[in-house]
């Protein structure tokens, strides 16, 4: 092998090795969310904050205030996209803060849901004589009647 082969080859192996090693890819999404800081089914402490980044087996988020590594940590991401383009979703993950800097803290997953988010309720307005009932269908609210003078 000759010596620019031999350099080219130590190359790639200290870019594998100085690389990001993350077996899930990462994606920037700023988001924000609620924390409980949990050891042994008693909540310690909680918060608010943002999301930096997540990935299917974590996520980097603004604490907002140091939080310590090694403990267990319920996150409860508000969603971007709404169920059936009606319900509100939070993303609810469990997991283990693996590596902190500062208000930073990384969590690595152990277990994630969506849930869905009761929305207040609406107050009640009087029915006009011109509209008439019909059910929340896909999103559809109550519509004027056409036959109806």
């Amino acid at each position: 092998m000759n010596a620019i082969a031999s350099w080219n080859e130590a190359d790639k192996r200290t870019d594998a090795i100085a690389g990001d090693r993350r077996r899930e890819r990462r994606y920037g999404i700023e988001l924000e969310l609620r924390w409980k800081l949990v050891h042994r089914r008693k909540v310690l402490e909680n918060g608010v904050g943002r999301t930096i980044d997540l990935s299917s087996g974590g996520i980097l988020f603004d604490a907002r205030q140091n939080l310590p590594a090694g403990l267990n940590v319920e996150l409860s991401v508000s969603w971007p996209v709404l169920l059936h383009n009606v319900a509100p979703l939070q993303l609810v993950v469990i997991g283990r803060i693996v590596r902190t800097d500062g208000c930073h803290a990384a969590l690595r997953m152990t277990q994630y849901e969506f849930r869905t988010i009761a929305s207040a309720p609406e107050r009640h307005q009087p029915q006009s004589r011109t509209h008439s009932p019909v059910p929340l269908l896909g999103g559809l609210k109550s519509m004027p009647s056409p036959w109806r003078q």
